[in-house]
């Protein structure tokens, strides 16, 4: 094997999407040591069950665990069951409402039921907060709070903001980063990845195990993802979501609906796709060999795949393409079987092969206008090509085909 070539084989998926880590020579050397010496690192995500599902936005670090699940590192899912119940006062301008030991079991449950849709069930270490946070003692309570300062506690963007406002701090909000880091130490973490919202409790984790005579994990952020609008962050408050408990003709749905550009986000963040994959649809697109569309319905087969079965994602792709096209399609739309020569054809001579326009020259004039239109989606790109397939065009009000290219 080439160790530095496995290195940066092993570096560059994990970098892959990630907004910052902390630091990145540091995590190189992790690597080193782990290949060297055979010894799996020990990464670790956290996620509080303060609702019962999870969406989509949630998964970006799952995909991520799963990145160096396949690498041959160890994951550890844990579940704060007991962070949990305190609430992380990240992002809020209020203390969060606490949830009952009940409420916070009942979440906990179904989120092992759908990690495993993303992880290998026999190589993910399911670990709960409460097996160590629970056994502190109010002298361990007052020694892991003797760590920090308020000062450095009011660091925080959301801490900061409502001091100033004269908005109210509870004394227990304070302790949940320090919880929250002290997982770190109890576990050893190698790696610990978080949303970008999360810095300061990441950096915790960092502070505590130099404190406990720990190697300091490495910090990856990860972007936070912006749910269908493309504008805000994914959440079920915002109905701007995918579910993964979505049912197979709804999540395909949704994902069909995001803008072309957010496309390309969700694959870099949540597809199985290599870079190399991503970036050569990318290039396709752009130069008119693939169709934006096409793309997108690859990804919502992927996702609802993997939440599914590829079934289901068949059945639902099939609904969504019937439901699609009845919007403005006749039943008794003419069929016209078109022998390409190659492999792919060039939108403007097609139009006029096929009799819809007089000359390439009308069809690219038409395709600028908007008046041309794919499997009921416009295109803007006069330079599209075809592949050989099943495609319902439309020119106009009035010349519309099912055209089979062959």
């Amino acid at each position: 094997m080439d160790f530095e070539k496995e290195v940066k084989r092993q570096f560059d998926l994990i970098k892959r999407g990630t907004v910052e880590i902390i630091d990145e020579e540091e995590l190189k050397d992790k690597l080193k040591d782990s290949i060297k010496n055979n010894r799996p690192l020990k990464i670790k995500a956290g996620f509080d069950p303060t609702a019962p599902d999870l969406h989509l936005g949630h998964t970006v670090l799952i995909q991520k665990l799963k990145h160096f699940q396949d690498l041959g590192h160890e994951v550890y899912f844990l579940i704060g069951d007991f962070t949990g119940m305190i609430g992380d006062p990240t992002g809020k301008n209020e203390t969060r409402k606490a949830l009952s030991r009940e409420e916070v079991e009942k979440n906990a449950k179904t989120y092992k039921e759908q990690i495993f849709k993303i992880l290998d069930e026999k190589k993910t270490k399911v670990v709960y907060n409460s097996q160590w946070n629970s056994k502190l003692n109010a002298v361990d309570i007052i020694k892991l709070a003797s760590t920090m300062t308020v000062a450095r506690m009011l660091e925080r963007d959301d801490f900061s903001k409502r001091f100033s406002t004269n908005k109210p701090i509870s004394i227990h909000e304070f302790l949940y980063p320090l919880l929250q880091g002290y997982d770190s130490v109890a576990l050893g973490c190698d790696v610990e990845l978080g949303g970008t919202d999360q810095k300061f409790n990441l950096l915790v984790g960092r502070h505590l195990q130099r404190l406990w005579g720990q190697r300091p994990q490495t910090v990856i952020m990860m972007p936070i993802l912006e749910g269908l609008d493309g504008v805000q962050k994914m959440s079920k408050s915002l109905g701007n979501y995918v579910g993964i408990t979505d049912e197979p003709n709804d999540m395909y749905g949704k994902i069909m609906s995001i803008s072309d550009e957010l496309m390309w986000r969700y694959y870099e963040l949540l597809s199985d796709l290599s870079e190399e994959e991503i970036n050569r649809m990318q290039e396709n697109v752009e130069n008119g060999k693939l169709h934006p569309k096409k793309v997108k319905e690859m990804l919502a087969f992927e996702i609802t795949k993997r939440f599914h079965n590829e079934i289901l994602a068949k059945e639902a792709e099939k609904y969504f393409d019937e439901m699609f096209k009845k919007k403005d399609i006749p039943d008794d739309i003419e069929k016209i079987n078109y022998k390409v020569d190659g492999e792919e054809i060039w939108v403007a001579y097609l139009l006029k092969d096929i009799g819809f326009v007089k000359s390439t020259s009308e069809a690219k004039r038409l395709i600028k206008s908007n008046a041309v239109s794919i499997n009921s989606e416009k295109i803007t790109d006069e330079n599209l090509k075809l592949q050989k397939g099943e495609y319902v065009i439309k020119v106009g009000k009035k010349r519309i085909a099912k055209v089979v290219l062959g």
